[in-house]
């Protein structure tokens, strides 16, 4: 079930109602009860916590490994740079 925010234009309380999708909106406000609450458009709050989010769970075939190609690309240049620049200075 969502948690929805509502703001009263009356008075200007504002709270939190854990709804079905399916209940009607709230009208009447806890505080001053007018009819004047209005509900508030906000952001979903989610949280990816724990050990277990990977660069890879959502990847599929050669584009596993993205992070890991870029290391290997970068070392294998620069180990290529240093044989170059090595037998440059022997000759």
């Amino acid at each position: 079930m969502p948690i929805y925010e509502y703001e009263c234009k009356a008075c200007g309380h504002r709270m939190e109602k854990l709804q079905k999708i399916s209940a009607a909106p709230l009208t009447e406000c806890p505080a001053c009860r007018q009819d004047d609450l209005a509900r508030l458009v906000s952001a979903a709050g989610f949280r990816l916590a724990g050990g277990g989010w990977y660069e890879t769970d959502f990847k599929t075939g050669s584009k596993k490994n993205l992070a890991a190609d870029a290391k290997g690309t970068t070392s294998t240049t620069s180990a290529k740079s240093d044989t170059t620049s090595k037998s440059k200075g022997a000759a």
